[in-house]
């Protein structure tokens, strides 16, 4: 199966990674990657860009040779109420807002609360794709969390780093996950939350788990542009007719 989307990477604005823009490019030619993501940390983390940072993004070209360069941010789940590290005021400028747990920002706690914080991010209209939600450090009602994904049509993200050396123990949960959202109707983005260029595309994980489990392509937001960004449009997001080439 071939996937031409990566909805999860970061730059050298967040500066525990090591790739800047220019150098994801020829990657993602290399390796057939229709459209990417730049998503680097919400200004909470310790060593996250300034906002400015995300509503600047309007410098930057949409399609590069051939290539779609999304404009989006891996933004912190902050709190219970999930709230996340973003103005919203800004929102207009981000193509696509990623959110997840990050321990400097939310440190672990228990399985309930995990699971309320995650639920009303995925409730607030505000985030498109849940990132890690696997990480084992996190614990949460997978069911549930699920089911409320299908129902706001909020992506659950695969990512796949998790299996590589990022949050180790990310298996059974990742796995747990994929057979929830196959069968409650939710929608499975893939990330390889690239820290560094060389990993942009790489989905063997991912691609191991929608295969084992059968998990229907249809709901694969990393298969072509067109589901991708139809589904964010579908959420609201407007559409961006530099893309079109990419449909």
């Amino acid at each position: 199966m071939t996937y031409l989307v990566d909805t999860h990477n970061h730059t050298v604005a967040s500066t525990h990674a090591y790739s800047t823009v220019h150098d994801y490019l020829p990657i993602a030619r290399a390796r057939g990657i229709k459209l990417f993501a730049l998503t680097d940390h919400g200004p909470d983390m310790a060593d996250a860009p300034h906002y400015w940072h995300f509503v600047n993004m309007r410098v930057l070209p949409r399609v590069v040779d051939g290539v779609g360069i999304l404009r989006g941010i891996e933004a912190n789940i902050r709190n219970e109420a999930g709230e996340i590290d973003f103005p919203e005021r800004y929102f207009d400028c981000l193509d696509l807002v990623v959110a997840g747990f990050h321990e400097p920002v939310f440190p672990p706690a228990d399985r309930a609360r995990h699971t309320t914080a995650m639920i009303n991010a995925i409730k607030s209209g505000k985030v498109d794709i849940i990132s890690h939600p696997g990480n084992p450090a996190y614990p949460i009602d997978i069911a549930a969390v699920a089911a409320a994904a299908a129902e706001h049509r909020v992506a659950l993200e695969i990512n796949n780093s998790s299996f590589n050396h990022s949050r180790q123990g990310s298996e059974a949960n990742c796995r747990a996950i994929v057979a929830a959202a196959r069968d409650s109707g939710a929608w499975l983005a893939f990330g390889s939350d690239s820290h560094v260029a060389f990993t942009l595309g790489q989905f063997e994980h991912c691609h191991r788990l929608v295969t084992e489990l059968d998990f229907p392509r249809e709901r694969i937001l990393a298969t072509d542009p067109d589901k991708l960004l139809s589904f964010l449009e579908r959420r609201g997001h407007p559409r961006i007719a530099e893309f079109d080439e990419l449909r």
